[in-house]
């Protein structure tokens, strides 16, 4: 495409440059609106220049690669809450012969992971983790960080769903998920182990300083306490006495403290019939199943109130049938967590393989993202506020920005006077492509490099 009309090339260059600037710079101080906010307002400069129509800047809106997006980041908070990250967590710690090798296993599963479920999910679910491990070992995290960002970009890179830039390429160009993986798995699996290797000899002395437990070489696991479980978000199981004590207890003023007050009283004015035994019972019931409502509580109270044992051992009769709820509750609460996990697991390496099949990728995530919601059979609301409606918007204002930018002609003017000196039947060529790509995409950022490239 030529050179369009100078008025049309100068404000799309403008309305790419103000995208451009806050897309890479989202804090600067002359306009600090961010990187979602910038996007908006360079398609809308491409609408107002008259560079394009609103016709066009709609059909600009790649939906297919939206969908996907979409679907893919509803997938991962459904895993996110089968505990799918922290059973990835685990591989971090389970047999481990010290810190060298635990930092090839965060190479190794972040690559996995990112490839899978995209790289921002990776970072920021193993981030906290990586860090629990480091602290609760005294070790710096440091090359475990550096090994999550780097293994994380590079595993992305290995499906068309690891990053938004694969998205926009696979899609545009119409290679299939499996034509994909295997055309960048070697080169994937290469740069994996070269990235290993090069962050073992940066810090082997400071991995070989790190001194480990005598009684077993292993790291201690640490646990993910602030990742929304499927049994801590949609199945709490009440705690012991001991870690937690009962939001109904607490509210109304120590219950608990009235109720073992007067046990004590009682334990002081009993005879010698046993009722000191079944007292003991009653704490040790209260100690574990932590059971007591305010209405119970009152009932207890008035059962005090008549004394003797008789009253001592309806509580126990109530304590007992409580404590045998619980647990059948407990026990019903815990298969369907595990069943919900199950179906989840499943549904996501069915979403895998029907990629692999070559069916529509958009399609293909939203119908798993609409199984899992359906599934939980709950109100989807909670997870839904979770996806990143901000990136949505962003590929949306970029999407219509790019295309303008385009329709100037400056894009393929650039590439027809590069074209004869990166062939791609060359190695030359190709080396001298792959450096113009490396170049653009840490200037102007891969995702809108890779929308321009295509």
């Amino acid at each position: 495409m030529a050179l369009g009309p100078i008025k049309k090339v100068v404000l799309g260059s403008v309305a790419f440059a103000v995208f451009w600037i806050l897309a890479v710079f989202p804090a600067v101080p002359f306009l600090p609106i961010g990187r979602t906010a910038g996007s908006i307002l360079g398609a809308m400069l491409m609408v107002i220049f008259e560079v394009i129509t609103p016709e066009q800047a709609y059909s600009a809106i790649n939906l297919p690669v939206l969908g996907l997006l979409f679907g893919t980041m509803v997938v991962s908070i459904y895993l996110e809450r089968a505990d799918m990250f922290k059973d990835l967590g685990v591989l971090f710690s389970w047999k481990s012969w010290g810190a060298k090798d635990m930092l090839c296993r965060i190479c190794i599963v972040s690559a996995i992971s990112s490839a899978l479920f995209t790289n921002d999910t990776t970072c920021v679910i193993l981030t906290e983790f990586i860090l629990k491990i480091a602290r609760q070992n005294k070790i710096r995290p440091e090359p475990f960080l550096l090994g999550l960002a780097s293994s994380s970009n590079i595993g992305s890179s290995a499906t068309p769903i690891g990053n938004p830039q694969n998205l926009i390429i696979a899609i545009k160009s119409g290679i299939s998920f499996g034509e994909f993986v295997l055309g960048l798995l070697p080169a994937v699996l290469f740069g994996v182990f070269v990235n290993a290797l090069i962050l073992l000899c940066m810090f082997w002395r400071l991995l070989s300083d790190v001194k480990e437990e005598e009684d077993a070489h292993q790291i201690s696991l640490a646990t993910m306490s602030s990742s929304k479980s499927l049994e801590s978000h949609e199945y709490p199981i009440t705690e012991p006495a001991s870690s937690q004590s009962s939001p109904d207890i607490n509210r109304d003023g120590g219950h608990s403290k009235n109720l073992k007050n007067r046990l004590s009283e009682l334990d002081m004015c009993s005879d010698s019939c046993g009722e000191i035994e079944l007292k003991k019972s009653v704490l040790s019931k209260e100690a574990t199943d932590n059971m007591f409502s305010k209405k119970k509580e009152e009932q207890m109270e008035e059962r005090f109130a008549r004394g003797g044992a008789q009253g001592t051992m309806e509580m126990m009769t109530d304590l007992e049938s409580g404590s045998q709820q619980f647990t059948e509750e407990s026990k019903l609460n815990r298969w369907k967590r595990l069943s919900l996990k199950l179906c989840i697991y499943l549904g996501t390496v069915g979403m895998l393989v029907a990629f692999l099949m070559g069916l529509d990728m958009s399609w293909t995530a939203l119908t798993a993202a609409l199984f899992f919601v359906i599934l939980d059979f709950k109100d989807a609301g909670p997870c839904l506020q979770k996806v990143s409606y901000s990136l949505l918007v962003f590929f949306c204002g970029m999407f219509i920005t790019v295309e303008g930018f385009n329709r100037t002609g400056i894009p393929s003017s650039l590439w027809s006077l590069m074209e004869p000196h990166a062939p791609i039947d060359h190695a030359s060529g190709i080396a001298v492509l792959a450096i113009v790509i490396l170049v653009l995409s840490n200037v102007a950022s891969n995702v809108p490099s890779g929308k321009l490239m295509p």
